[in-house]
């Protein structure tokens, strides 16, 4: 790939990674130690979306592109070989959808924090979508082990007439072994603007392991799975929103609900007691927004069913 060419082009647009946060929210903590960084251009090429560049440093990279749902839509899965995030550690992914683009990014196992008592583990995701571009941003869960110090940032610039949707999922404790989360903290930062740097979603959530917010009815009420879908595009209205609230959950193991704000970006918010719950519920709502926001039918990833 050409490493030069893509870094001069991203230079000449001023890339959302390079831009500072708004006075409300505080950066990352200065990094320090080993890194790895992805940097990823897709362009449309007549009918078809290619990715045109790619450029990585360190065990962070896309194997190849897919195309299960026709020339269209590329398909993109990122890999860390390492299969986790260490103590120090920080990941860069830095993406560029070019005008008319269709995307879907995914990865192939859930993300694992490792323990970190003494240094942070960072991951900061930068991501432009160009015109009448679409993305489907579609992560598997991050799982927090007991002792984990996590920081994550995620930046959205959005361009006339694109669309998006995607989630977050995070679980405090690897449930699956029995493992609470007792120690640790969470740093998540989001932020969702147009081209014209106006904020469309911003939002800043910090906690520990010891935190009041963990238990408190405002707050994640005793559950330790938590997870929030975004939407973004001319179909996501209020309208939109009303009509998606009745079909949430609102039980014992899951819960849910959903918002609109002003800029056109919905949020759905949702607690659950088991991971593969909260998935399962993230993908049923991608689904039935897919059409709305994108005007493509949803297709089930091949890869989640592995």
């Amino acid at each position: 790939m050409k490493n030069s060419t893509l870094f001069a082009e991203l230079g000449k647009r001023d890339p959302p990674w390079q831009r500072p946060f708004p006075n409300n929210i505080v950066p990352l903590s200065g990094w320090e130690n080993w890194a790895a960084s992805l940097c990823v251009r897709f362009e449309k090429q007549g009918a078809r979306t290619v990715l045109a560049e790619q450029c990585h440093s360190g065990p962070l990279m896309i194997q190849k592109a897919l195309y299960p749902e026709g020339t269209a839509v590329c398909h993109a899965v990122v890999i860390h070989p390492p299969g986790g995030i260490a103590e120090g550690d920080r990941l860069s992914l830095n993406l560029e959808h070019g005008q008319g683009t269709h995307v879907v990014i995914t990865t192939p196992a859930a993300t694992k924090w490792y323990k970190a008592p003494s240094r942070p583990a960072q991951q900061r995701v930068s991501i432009r979508v160009g015109a009448g571009a679409k993305l489907d941003w579609l992560p598997q869960e991050n799982i927090l082990f007991d002792q984990s110090w996590v920081e994550t940032s995620f930046q959205l610039v959005t361009e006339f007439k694109s669309s998006g949707i995607g989630w977050d999922m995070i679980s405090l404790g690897r449930h699956a072994s029995g493992e609470h989360w007792h120690r640790g903290s969470l740093l998540m930062e989001n932020q969702i603007t147009d081209s014209n740097d106006l904020p469309l979603w911003v939002e800043r959530t910090i906690f520990d392991a010891a935190s009041p917010i963990r238990n408190g009815p405002l707050g994640l009420a005793g559950f330790s799975i938590f997870g929030i879908l975004w939407a973004f595009g001319e179909a996501c209205t209020p309208v939109l929103a009303e009509s998606l609230a009745p079909k949430l959950p609102f039980e014992e193991d899951i819960r849910a609900g959903v918002s609109c704000l002003p800029g056109g970006v919905l949020l759905i918010r949702a607690l659950s007691r088991r991971t593969e719950a909260l998935r399962n519920a993230m993908i049923s709502w991608w689904s039935w927004l897919r059409p709305i926001v994108h005007g493509v039918p949803a297709q089930s990833l091949r890869l989640w069913a592995t």
